[in-house]
């Protein structure tokens, strides 16, 4: 049985790489990736800062603003459609279920499609990114926090309202001092991710370090376009190094 599901395996494969369009090599590739390598090898060290214009580092910190700013949106909002979705928050199945499939709804458009249709709305610029980051975020929070409020054993929750507790008073001293470890966790971890999405929004117009780099790569400017990436792995390491360690100390 395991050697017919290797055979349908590479059955699969061939098949799917013979209907391939047949890959041509353009005559420029050479040159073109000659630029590149060079480009890597001497980046615009120039470019890193510039009193009178646009440079690396302040491009670098709109894009950490913009990820800021969208996860701690997003954290804040996504909290009440995570207890909507969460399934041992609620008697009725049916209610979880629609919030399950509203936070499915808001996921489902990527941070670049977020990003064209609030362009439309308030225009170019940063502004634009933090909408299409804080919006997309809400999604993925909710269905983490949910899922995580699902996981928890709510001992005190039992205590208290055996105790005669309203709901309100359960929830703020039972429920949140469980959940909030982990909320704080995925948050830094959502925020990780925004970093990375929030590089690329540039592209479409939505602010941050993407601006700078298309415009390099259109012109073929390959030490700008090297400068710009080695910013944008420096910042991302650190920003996951101590991502990372607040995460330990907080888990």
């Amino acid at each position: 049985m395991k050697w017919v599901v290797v055979a349908i395996v590479i059955l699969i494969y061939v098949w799917a790489f013979w209907g391939a369009p047949h890959i041509e090599i353009k005559d420029s590739a050479k040159q073109a990736l000659k630029g590149i390598f060079s480009g890597f090898a001497h980046p615009d060290w120039g470019y890193i800062y510039d009193p009178e214009g646009e440079d690396l580092l302040r491009s670098l910190l709109e894009t950490l603003a913009i990820a800021v700013l969208g996860t701690f949106i997003s954290a804040v909002l996504c909290v009440p459609f995570a207890f909507w979705g969460a399934r041992n928050m609620s008697k009725n199945k049916a209610i979880s279920s629609v919030g399950k499939f509203v936070l499915s709804c808001i996921r489902v458009f990527p941070e670049l499609i977020m990003a064209l249709i609030f362009i439309k709305a308030v225009g170019l610029g940063p502004f634009a990114g933090i909408l299409a980051l804080g919006f997309h975020s809400i999604g993925m929070l909710g269905k983490l926090f949910g899922e995580s409020i699902e996981n928890t054993e709510f001992s005190a929750r039992e205590a208290l309202i055996a105790s005669g507790a309203n709901k309100i008073q359960t929830l703020w001293f039972a429920i949140l001092p469980e959940v909030m470890p982990a909320f704080l966790s995925y948050t830094l971890y959502r925020f990780e991710i925004s970093v990375r999405s929030a590089t690329i929004l540039g592209i479409v117009g939505a602010g941050g370090i993407g601006a700078p780099l298309i415009f390099a790569l259109q012109g073929h400017t390959w030490p700008r376009v090297g400068i710009i990436l080695y910013g944008i792995v420096v910042m991302v390491t650190i920003i996951d190094v101590i991502s990372a360690q607040i995460r330990k100390r907080i888990v």
